[in-house]
């Protein structure tokens, strides 16, 4: 079986910064990614407890590099400001490439 490098774009956000990501996905044409509702603490406290509006969401996207990029400069420019956002890059491997 042949493994193939890839990149694994994920984002914990605020949830109202969902509809945002997946929006900009869509604008990159990046339709297949998978999201989790999270919780945990950080610079702004326990998030992902009470109100549905302050849970935090994970976007995992598994995307090839040449669009990983202009992804990533897009996000930071234009939802950075506006919502509480950790955004990190892996490498994996996959089977199927043409999936991606």
């Amino acid at each position: 079986m042949k493994l193939y490098d890839i990149k694994l774009l994920t984002i914990t956000c605020e949830i109202l910064a969902q509809k945002n990501i997946i929006d900009l996905l869509k604008k990159h044409e990046i339709t297949g990614y998978t999201t989790y509702e999270v919780d945990g603490n950080g610079a702004r406290g326990i998030r992902g407890q009470g109100f549905k509006n302050e849970k935090n969401v994970k976007v995992e996207v598994i995307v090839r590099e040449e669009k990983l990029h202009d992804v990533v400069e897009e996000i930071s420019r234009t939802l950075f400001a506006n919502f509480a956002m950790v955004l990190y890059v892996s490498d994996v491997s996959v089977v199927r490439t043409e999936k991606f």
